[in-house]
């Protein structure tokens, strides 16, 4: 399951101009191949962010607090891609854009988490993480410092 659908696009940008930046044939309706390619670029860009981190594509089931922030930052990426098959692209466009790329950036910095009462699922990827188990250290760093 993706972060949005054709009707969560269609939402975000209107009718109306769903249909002007898809339709390269003038048949006066959507080119869902257009927007599904649009689609599929706008995650394949969140997870490639993402996956510095976590598993993904991000399960919205098990962690429902990260979909409003993935859909969001995900129509930024959308709208901005479906604007670029044409001459212009809006300035608050560019700026959504820009912004949705910087706080990816940020989290597969780790600068930033996405949003989840339970922990989500490191990604393979970035390898084994150290755990402690057993008990507590007896002697500090201070009162090692005499010997």
């Amino acid at each position: 399951m993706g972060y949005v659908t054709n009707g969560d696009i269609e939402a975000r940008v209107g009718a109306a101009r769903y249909v002007q930046l898809t339709d390269d044939a003038g048949s006066g309706s959507a080119n869902l191949t257009v927007v599904a390619e649009a689609r599929d670029g706008a995650e394949g860009l969140v997870n490639s962010h993402l996956a510095q981190r976590y598993a993904v594509p991000i399960d919205l089931a098990a962690h429902a607090e990260a979909a409003a922030v993935l859909k969001s930052v995900t129509l930024d990426l959308v709208e901005y891609g479906l604007h670029a098959r044409r001459r212009e692209v809006p300035r608050d466009v560019i700026v959504k854009r820009d912004n949705a790329v910087a706080w990816l950036q940020r989290v597969a910095r780790g600068e930033a988490a996405l949003p989840s009462l339970t922990e989500i699922e490191p990604s393979a990827a970035s390898g084994p993480r150290a755990q402690v188990t057993g008990e507590s250290r007896t002697l500090s760093r201070d009162e090692l410092a005499e010997f």
